[in-house]
């Protein structure tokens, strides 16, 4: 099978990409301590993919409060955005496109990762269950843990984590970043305002759909006004069911979850963004997203939209060919091959992933995988 039709130019905002195959945001928990700072082998690791048609950094937390697993980088400090700087040069002395992407994941946190060792916040005093957030036991150490029991955000505070996504746009714009994308998926931040099952608010940001959609409306319209509306997009995870496999998290399951996430994307496209990325579920044996939410997506939003989750390149050529997306996302195949465009194009064998290295660690299982040699 040629998979021609995933190496056609599409336009992104004011970018013209190269192929419609995307390196989406990664966790990979190799920043450098003290301060989650960017390093020069992170520059390494995206630069060797900038065979993509565009890349979106592993989420970075907008503020000290947003981290949930350790080794995370952040984009919150001079440091950071110094050690940004690096792969933004690596990445854009090879031509690529990177985007930044903006995350802070709420509740889902422990109280080692916080400020003081204080509680984490989300828009309501709910814990976090069926799930697990990664600390640090010693240096270069780490185990899973359950998330601590969270406090519930004042008014004030919310308007005044807006701002705080406003001044991590405003530091991804100083690091070179050619665009941002709000993580808005798998229960994390944004995703607890916009739940029913996190959000039980009484106040502007709560009760609703229309309320709980308000923290996302102005989050976006904030980061909008530092990028421009043609590079920003925005991330969710639209699930329909959920699983009983032991992950680290998932995210949630709303009673109506075509009606939830339609409203959110028609919030989206009335503030104007550049593209919209639907994560589905990507278990073993995952059914794919309703053929009716498929198509209001594409009735609904004018911008690009990209698809990713256990995607292959049979099935991008598929979900491309049939109209109901433009750019597909490609996790756990980009990091064991750092060339998987052309191995994609030329239908080569794919080196296989160690899931032993995914997170935290050293260059092994990072940026020591072969290209294809033949």
């Amino acid at each position: 099978m040629s998979f021609s039709s995933l190496f056609s130019e599409v336009s992104l905002g004011p970018y013209k990409l190269k192929n419609r195959i995307v390196l989406p945001p990664l966790t990979r928990s190799r920043s450098s301590q003290p301060g989650n700072i960017p390093n020069e082998l992170m520059a390494e690791y995206y630069s060797q993919r900038t065979g993509a048609g565009f890349m979106v950094t592993e989420g970075s937390q907008i503020e000290p409060r947003g981290q949930g697993y350790a080794w995370t980088p952040g984009i919150h400090s001079k440091a950071q955005v110094e050690g940004w700087k690096k792969v933004t040069k690596a990445v854009h002395d090879k031509d690529g496109v990177i985007f930044s992407q903006l995350w802070h994941v709420g509740r889902v946190s422990h109280n080692s990762l916080q400020p003081n060792q204080e509680s984490p916040v989300g828009p309501s005093d709910i814990k976090a269950d069926s799930v697990s957030v990664f600390i640090e036991t010693g240096p270069g150490e780490g185990a899973l843990a359950d998330p601590s029991q969270p406090r519930a955000l004042s008014t004030e505070e919310v308007e005044a984590l807006v701002g705080m996504y406003r001044n991590a746009a405003i530091n991804a714009k100083e690091a070179g970043f050619d665009g941002v994308e709000l993580h808005c998926a798998n229960g994390y931040l944004v995703n607890q305002f916009i739940s029913e099952h996190t959000n039980t608010r009484t106040d502007k940001y709560g009760g609703s759909l229309k309320n709980r959609l308000l923290f996302l409306k102005e989050i976006t319209q904030a980061v909008t006004e530092v990028f421009g509306h043609d590079k920003v997009g925005v991330r969710f995870a639209p699930l329909f069911e959920s699983t009983d496999e032991d992950r680290v998290y998932l995210g949630l399951v709303e009673s109506d979850p075509h009606t939830t996430y339609i409203e959110a994307i028609k919030v989206l496209n009335e503030v104007g963004i550049a593209y919209l990325s639907l994560a589905e579920a990507d278990w073993d044996n995952a059914p794919d997203l309703p053929e009716a939410f498929y198509q209001e997506v594409r009735d609904t939003f004018e911008g690009l939209i990209m698809y990713a989750g256990k995607y292959t390149p049979e099935k991008a050529q598929r979900v491309l060919t049939e109209g109901k997306g433009d750019i597909f996302g490609f996790g756990r195949p980009f990091i064991a091959n750092p060339d998987l465009p052309e191995r994609i194009r030329n239908e080569w064998p794919l080196n296989d992933v160690d899931p032993t290295s995914m997170y935290g660690g050293t260059d092994k299982g990072y940026t020591d995988y072969p290209k294809f040699s033949g």
